[in-house]
């Protein structure tokens, strides 16, 4: 029988999420990581420069979907945990793609579930019993709901209204299911809309930053009233270590930032942060940048989280207010204007790959592309 190592197995951790989870991890000296990601448009390994030549950490580009390397790796570094970040995550991306949703975020998952039940199965009796499969995913598996309906809670059926939300669903299901057929120790989480450093110009909030600092058209689909539960990634991943210590297998977190926003309301923040962190040189609020654009496809209303099983059994709950937690992502985003280039122009790809190919090589790990 295998014995495992103090070493976690992390995948997506290059992405937003992810990135952040390791950087934090890291700080907190919370043992040696194996990073496993494709760094596709959505990893940046830029992200986690502050790591390098940390002998604590390993990174691998590949893909979840490569069973052979996905086993390779549990086999070499004998992990005690996987905690499964990758995925694709950008619900507009999912309209116009479906494809590539279904392949990384179901079939992803199944690899990775596949290959951790036989490695799984070689470890001794106490070592099983400390093994952890960790997927994180999200509220959108619950649908949508109306302004007076409860929130979201880990009896809440799933509803998906999205290709995106559909794919993160049956990735969900497939990890229920690995637990009570092949009683693999598996956690899920279910988070609300994360926020903070490293997120993508994509994504709602750094676009508006960036935008409004730019002066360019500040997009709000519809009406603006669609409301998100808007959750700091630090608090986020203060959470994930919470379930990683101490969730129970088989149970499902629901993680949420209590703190419900229009998007219009969110924007409009923004615009007021951006003007007093950089104002502009007529001193014109960026407000007036604001546009009203049509609504996307099957555009859910509204998301909310109820977190008091988290609360209640780990004892976690959310230390940043919205207010204090946009304030810092703003200016960190106003300071990084050399991340943001490279996110922008995908000009971090040329650097991945003069540094990561000859590694994987050292490292004899097959990489897929």
């Amino acid at each position: 029988m295998k014995r495992i190592s103090n070493r976690i197995l992390v995948t997506g951790g290059a992405g937003f999420i992810g990135s952040n989870f390791l950087l934090g991890w890291m700080k907190a000296g919370g043992g040696p990581a194996v990073n496993l990601d494709l760094l596709t448009y959505a990893g940046n390994a830029a992200n986690l420069a502050s790591l390098e030549g940390d002998e604590r950490y390993t990174f691998v580009r590949g893909d979840v979907c490569d069973a052979e390397l996905v086993g390779e790796l549990l086999r070499r570094f004998e992990p005690r945990a996987i905690l499964h970040f990758a995925a694709e995550s950008h619900v507009d991306r999912s309209i116009a793609s479906p494809e590539r949703f279904i392949r990384t975020n179901v079939l992803g998952t199944f690899t990775l579930l596949e290959q951790a039940r036989v490695y799984w199965a070689t470890l001794d009796e106490a070592d099983r019993t400390r093994f952890r499969f960790l997927h994180v995913s999200t509220d959108e598996v619950y649908g949508t709901l109306g302004p007076e309906d409860a929130a979201f809670s880990e009896e809440t059926a799933y509803a998906p209204n999205s290709p995106y939300a559909a794919s993160k669903a049956g990735a969900d299901h497939l990890a229920r299911a690995y637990l009570h057929t092949f009683k693999l120790p598996v956690v899920t989480t279910n988070c609300s809309n994360n926020y903070g450093p490293y997120q993508l110009p994509e994504k709602l909030i750094p676009l508006t930053i960036l935008n409004a600092l730019e002066g360019k058209p500040l997009p709000v689909y519809g009406d603006g009233k669609n409301v998100r539960d808007w959750l700091f990634v630090e608090d986020h991943c203060a959470a994930i270590r919470a379930v990683l210590a101490n969730g129970r297998p088989g149970q499902t977190y629901n993680v949420g930032g209590h703190s419900e926003r229009t998007n219009i309301d969110v924007v409009t923040a923004i615009c007021d942060l951006v003007d007093e962190m950089r104002p502009r040189p007529n001193s014109a609020p960026r407000r007036g940048l604001i546009t009203y654009v049509s609504d996307r496809p099957g555009h859910d209303r509204r998301y909310a989280i109820n977190a008091k099983k988290i609360q209640r059994e780990l004892g976690w709950r959310p230390a940043e207010a919205f207010e204090s937690g946009l304030r810092k992502t703003v200016r960190w985003y106003l300071e990084h204007g050399k991340w943001v280039e490279g996110a922008r122009t995908g000009a971090y790809r040329d650097w991945i790959e003069k540094n990561y190919s000859e590694r994987a090589q050292m490292l004899g790990l097959a990489t897929g592309e």
